[in-house]
């Protein structure tokens, strides 16, 4: 058994059949008691359950066991005694299983049930302390001894079942459960004992406390746990109601809110006009007539607008719909401007702002050349600017939307690691938006404009996903023309979009992301080439941005020599400008100060202004140096010039490497090394030196890393000088990889080396003889004041580097 019905909560049908049968139960007599005050009768199991006495409650049973000891006990007439198992779900308690508590129960006529399971009416008579279990037939049966209650009727007592009856009142008055006769039938009852069992039987409490209570014999002491229980029931039943009373509160509020919208929008109908959202759909349909885009996002706006004609104006869904809307009405999806192919007009833009640059601009008057021939037929470049800071890759992109004709937009990819920064995120997140892309085009309200996309070289990568794969659909032509945002849901077209990337190395971009672009290479400008720049562009304008007339401030060559080679040490001029702007700054505070202010600035005023020098460029040495030679190395700057220094010093033939070189450059002196070795002869050198002698090779400057293969030639020509003591010429460097048999390999980077060779004012710089190919992009003035020689194997650079001994 482990349902039963209390009788509060009775149809009134079968409520009045139980009380008609319960006249039927008083019929039946107790339990005989014997000689030693014991009762003899069968066990009813009770599951979650606990019956007290004078109450009639039906059971439904469900154990075989069960249904034949109530058989029994019907055929017989006899009573049986009710216990609560400990265990709820225990489906075969034995006697250990049950609490030594009970209640004699009469029994009435079994019923069957529809749904197959049978009934029992029961009537509660006395409490009974089981004494022993008899488990020798099919149920069980015990020997208990009833229990004798007797109540004191004083003052205290009647004051104890005041007391209770009044917080039993409260609580029939709070529980929707319980019917209003439920305090008429405890306020008849004058036995305290009586009482406590009736209030107990209709408490909302668990089968263990209701237990603890047929437990306590005393009519008095379990009056006063059950007043506590009413208590705390009580405070329950009044958090209850409260809850209750603001449910119900904001439910009928809602109602009542919902009723005056419809009787306003019948209103509003009738008159003629209309809600805010009904307002706002007759708008949206007026924008997607007018709204020239493909059939595929005309349908898709038109059941976007039918889903939000559909919904309640306080509907979450409502401003989600309308932003997704408003975001497919304003692009522009058939919107181009016109671009200008006067060719003449964009060479004279190009030359107006930047100074040389002879491969990006020849490669855009090219594309408006073919523009101008082929119309539609052709298909927009994706070019990639590749240099270092500072030589102009962002600010020709400015210049050549300008030339064309088309808006321009500059995204700065430096640092993104989530891939829905370029496609979107779905609509499903909270928030949601476009990709940048996306977000670009609509701010440009044109579907063609000039979209350089900075620092494409640092992308990031993290769990979120791959931004670099992302962009593989956007800057492929066979794909970009029905890209799709994940916010859109819907293929936009960026096949008419002239996409520019920057970046300072190739050497982070994925290969896949790389082989769709056209690279287009930005090289650092020489000394020469930044004195004009300065001249031409920087500083006429920064004096006007800081309030000066065109020749209110003059600046000598020499001084903006000193200011490259002390103040600005780089490859592009963006530390230049800034130099030349913080000069005019100080001007201009002595001139609103009303001091004397310059009119010429010359070198030596430079440290007055700007302090000391910023930059200490490499020295040559005064004199030709055994075991010293100067490489050539690129960096993302620009060249530069790294000094080699090597020493034997006496030991085991241990080669160390110090300067956090790399693992290529460890390898390369290691080649440099044997191939010295292989060659000892030839070169004048006892084989003995090296078994004898450690070798230290370092390279200065130890905090910046250092790797490749270009500086073997030149730690080779370090290691011969140390080993035959023969000094290297001071004014001389040199790049190239070295094999074991000393034959020189190609290196890159040469135009950026041989300029830095140049900055240092050297005489001799040797390259590569398969190089050659490269020297057409070194600057004219460069080729004549160096004298540049190709070389093929060790022995001729060793010929030209090495002076002779003293």
């Amino acid at each position: 058994m482990n349902r039963y019905f209390r009788w509060p909560d009775l149809p009134a049908d079968f409520s009045g059949f139980i009380h008609r049968k319960a006249e039927d139960l008083y019929d039946i007599p107790d339990a005989e008691q014997a000689d030693d005050g014991l009762v003899h009768c069968s066990v009813l199991p009770l599951k979650d359950l606990v019956l007290f006495p004078n109450m009639v409650t039906p059971l439904f049973l469900e154990s075989e066991s069960s249904m034949q000891a109530v058989e029994q006990a019907i055929t017989t007439g006899q009573t049986m005694i009710a216990v609560a198992q400990i265990d709820p779900e225990d489906p075969d308690p034995g006697p250990e299983d049950l609490f030594p508590v009970g209640t004699e129960i009469a029994v009435g006529r079994l019923m069957q049930i529809p749904d197959g399971t049978s009934s029992v009416l029961t009537q509660g008579r006395r409490r009974v302390q089981i004494v022993e279990f008899i488990s020798d037939g099919p149920y069980l049966r015990a020997l208990a001894r009833p229990v004798e209650e007797i109540a004191q009727q004083d003052k205290e007592t009647t004051a104890l079942m005041r007391v209770v009856l009044t917080l039993f009142e409260k609580y029939v008055e709070m529980n929707r459960s319980l019917p209003d006769e439920a305090y008429i039938y405890a306020l008849n009852i004058d036995n305290p004992a009586w009482l406590g069992d009736l209030i107990a039987s209709t408490l909302s409490i668990s089968s263990l406390e209701a237990q603890t209570i047929l437990e306590v014999f005393d009519p008095v002491t379990r009056l006063q746990q059950i007043s506590v229980l009413l208590g705390r029931e009580l405070d329950v039943l009044e958090l209850e109601n409260e809850i209750h009373s603001k449910v119900q509160g904001e439910f009928d509020r809602s109602q009542r809110e919902m009723y005056l919208r419809e009787q306003m929008k019948t209103i509003q109908t009738e008159l003629g006009e209309f809600d805010l959202l009904t307002q706002d759909v007759l708008e949206l349909r007026e924008k997607i007539e007018m709204l020239e885009a493909p059939e595929e996002v005309r349908s898709r706006a038109e059941k976007e607008v039918i889903r939000l004609s559909q919904m309640p104006s306080m509907s979450p869904e409502v401003g989600i719909i309308r932003t997704y809307l408003e975001w497919l009405l304003e692009l522009p999806w058939t919107t181009y401007t016109s671009d200008n192919l006067d060719v003449t007009n964009a060479a004279g833009v190009l030359n107006r702002d930047h100074f040389g640059l002879k491969d990006p601009k020849e490669r855009i008057l090219e594309y408006i050349a073919v523009q101008h021939l082929a119309g539609e037929k052709q298909r927009q470049p994706i070019l990639c600017f590749v240099g270092p800071p500072g030589t102009g890759k962002t600010s020709i992109g400015r210049s050549i939307a300008e030339a064309l004709g088309r808006k321009f937009i500059r995204i700065s990819l430096g640092g993104i690691r989530d891939e829905a920064e370029i496609r979107g995120h779905r609509r499903t997140y909270i928030g949601a938006l476009p990709g940048r892309i996306i977000q670009a085009i609509r701010r440009a309200e044109s579907a063609n404009p000039l979209f350089m996309l900075d620092e494409i070289d640092k992308l990031g990568i993290d769990f979120r996903g791959d931004p670099a794969s992302a962009l593989l659909e956007v800057l492929d032509p066979e794909q970009n023309n029905s890209f799709s945002d994940h916010y859109l849901e819907v293929p936009f077209d960026l096949s008419r979009v002239l996409f520019i990337t920057t970046a300072n190395t190739l050497e982070t971009i994925p290969s896949a992301l790389l082989d769709r672009m056209e690279v287009i290479e930005f090289p650092g400008y020489i000394e020469e080439e930044k004195i004009k720049i300065a001249r031409d562009f920087l500083i006429p304008r920064q004096l006007e941005r800081n309030g000066f007339d065109p020749d209110a401030l003059q600046f000598t060559t020499e001084t903006l020599q000193r200011l490259i080679r002390e103040y600005t040490w780089e490859a592009g001029v963006r530390n230049l400008e800034r130099e030349i702007s913080k000069i005019c700054r100080k001007v201009a505070r002595k001139k609103v100060e009303g001091k004397k202010i310059l009119k010429r600035v010359q070198p030596e005023r430079l440290e007055k202004l700007l302090g000391p020098s910023q930059m200490t460029p490499p020295q040559l040495e005064d004199n030709d140096m055994v075991g010293i030679a100067f490489g050539l190395a690129w960096t993302e700057n620009g060249g530069e010039i790294i000094e080699i220094e090597v020493s034997f010093v006496e030991g085991k033939g241990n080669l160390q490497i110090t300067g956090q070189v790399g693992d290529v450059m460890q390898e390369s002196a290691q080649a440099a090394l044997t191939y010295i070795k292989s060659r000892a002869d030839v070169l004048d050198i006892d084989p003995e030196l090296f078994e004898k002698c450690d070798i230290h090779i370092h390279i200065p400057e130890t905090a910046i890393p250092k790797d490749g293969p270009s500086a073997g030639i030149t730690m080779a020509t370090a290691l011969v000088s140390a080993a035959t003591e023969r000094p290297v010429r001071r004014d001389i460097a040199m790049t190239g990889e070295i094999t074991l048999r000393g034959r020189v390999l190609p290196v890159g980077g040469i135009r950026e080396k041989v300029m830095a060779g140049y900055r240092m004012k050297l005489k001799t710089v040797l390259i590569p003889a398969v190089n050659d190919r490269h020297l057409v992009d070194i600057p004219r003035i460069v080729r004549s004041s160096l004298e540049i020689k190709l070389v093929r194997h060790m022995d001729e650079v060793l010929e030209i580097a090495l002076a002779e001994a003293d």
